[in-house]
């Protein structure tokens, strides 16, 4: 069978433009592929910790060194690079807190973005351990940050693709829902518009 990971990261909850445009890529998805398992990650709800030196230490000790608490931190991060690797797509809700990702959304990348399981570094340079897949990307945004308004401020975008990029993950599609806190025209031409490329991007 096979899976969609969606990654959910706004804390607006049922508020949230980017769960709707998430949950809808989602539904699209599943009409396209018949019996498909979507495996859902709700940064926001996660309540995952920021790395500390004791969790980066726990990552950087033998596997047969680890006391007890330090297999639970290599636990955590393995069962969500596990989730990473198993899905045969993968789609990102993200809105934009202060130019960037949500701080839980970055938590989460901290610890599925680990050398020797997801990345390593050669000689030639780092290299990407996950299977490349698709990516999908769902940036929300209140202002216009599109190649119209101010894409030199938009730190979301450019930032999730180098990252998944990073970790072998180089089919990615970004896509984008701007001016959602320029009133109520506004908001129903970006969902029109988010909803359009949505479909247009699984037809490619």
């Amino acid at each position: 069978m096979s899976k969609l990971l969606v990654i959910n990261s706004s804390p607006m909850g049922e508020n949230s433009v980017s769960r709707k445009l998430t949950a809808m890529f989602a539904e699209k998805y599943q009409a396209q592929n018949q019996g498909v398992e979507v495996v859902e990650h709700n940064t926001a709800e996660m309540k995952l910790p920021h790395l500390d030196g004791e969790i980066l230490g726990a990552f950087f000790t033998p596997a047969d060194q680890r006391n007890d608490a330090q297999k639970a931190h290599v636990k955590r991060s393995e069962d969500l690079i596990a989730d990473l690797k198993e899905a045969d797509a993968i789609v990102v809700g993200s809105p934009m807190h202060n130019f960037g990702v949500p701080s839980t959304l970055k938590t989460y990348i901290d610890h599925i973005a680990r050398a020797g399981e997801t990345f390593k570094y050669t000689e030639n340079g780092p290299v990407g351990l996950v299977a490349d897949k698709p990516v999908y990307v769902l940036a929300t945004r209140g202002g216009d940050y599109s190649e119209n308004g101010y894409p030199q401020m938009d730190f979301v975008l450019p930032y999730l693709k180098t990252i998944f990029g990073f970790i072998g993950l180089n089919n990615v599609t970004l896509l984008q829902a701007n001016g959602l806190a320029m009133g109520e025209e506004a908001v129903a031409s970006a969902l029109n518009q988010a909803e359009s490329d949505i479909e247009a991007a699984l037809a490619a």
